[in-house]
């Protein structure tokens, strides 16, 4: 038996990149998965397909976030999936991978920016934590995608760094806050991964191999490197792990 089955799980972003790695292993490893995307609806259509045509179980999920209402629509969007899908109502694993990006430098830094990108990836999460827990059950998972730029200086985007600053320290409080249920929350930091976001990054070889060498590995991450640390944490394998950072970054900085 798949160490996932008769689990249902919730991945935000999860129409490309990390997200869509992460929402294809747990749907191969047995879970039911709803594939949450923003604006992506072809690209969340495909990875619904694949995760299908793995012979796996997952339906699309839309609601933009970091507006007015939108955890209120993630999850009416959730239920009425389930309930498409003839599943019980009710969750096991949610998995905060949706964010922005940018900001720049200190002296590029903008209110308008700053306050998007703690919408999406700070507000966004802690609430659809706490909707969640109507729906989670105990001896649930939490897990949420933050970044290795919480460990290592990155001035580059200081708005979005400190933005998972805040992801790591939810993670500590809800880990303490809902072990009585025994669920466990941690945190999983990426490095750079070859994804979209860092598309630009990596458009040149000379580019390619300095993000590279940022690993001992002298490669990039691949988003299965991170989605196979996340079904790690989703597994019961992993009962007894909470409140962690694992930095899933192959060295960076070692």
């Amino acid at each position: 038996m798949a160490p996932l089955t008769d689990k249902t799980a919730l991945v935000t972003g999860a129409s490309r990149g990390i997200g869509r790695g992460i929402a294809e292993r747990l749907g191969r490893d047995g879970a039911l998965v709803a594939v949450h995307y923003g604006t992506q609806e072809t690209a969340a259509k495909e990875t619904v397909a694949a995760i299908r045509e793995s012979g796996g179980r997952a339906f699309p999920v839309r609601a933009e976030l970091g507006v007015d209402g939108d955890v209120a629509a993630l999850y009416a969007a959730f239920d009425a999936g389930l309930e498409a899908q003839g599943a019980q109502p009710g969750l096991d694993i949610l998995v905060n991978n949706a964010a922005a990006s940018g900001s720049g430098p200190i002296d590029a830094v903008e209110p308008a920016v700053f306050d998007r990108l703690v919408a999406i990836n700070v507000k966004a999460p802690l609430f659809l934590v706490q909707e969640g827990l109507k729906r989670l059950r105990d001896g649930g998972r939490v897990i949420n995608i933050s970044s290795a730029v919480t460990r290592h200086a990155f001035p580059e985007s200081v708005a979005y760094a400190m933005t998972k600053g805040a992801l790591d320290t939810m993670t500590l409080a809800l880990a303490k806050g809902l072990g009585s249920r025994g669920i466990t929350v941690n945190s999983v930091a990426p490095g750079f991964v070859a994804t979209d976001m860092n598309a630009r990054r990596r458009a040149t070889p000379e580019a390619r191999a300095a993000l590279a060498a940022h690993s001992v590995f002298n490669r990039i991450g691949e988003p299965s490197d991170i989605a196979d640390v996340v079904a790690f944490l989703a597994s019961d394998d992993a009962r007894w792990i909470t409140g962690q950072y694992l930095d899933v970054s192959g060295g960076t900085g070692l």
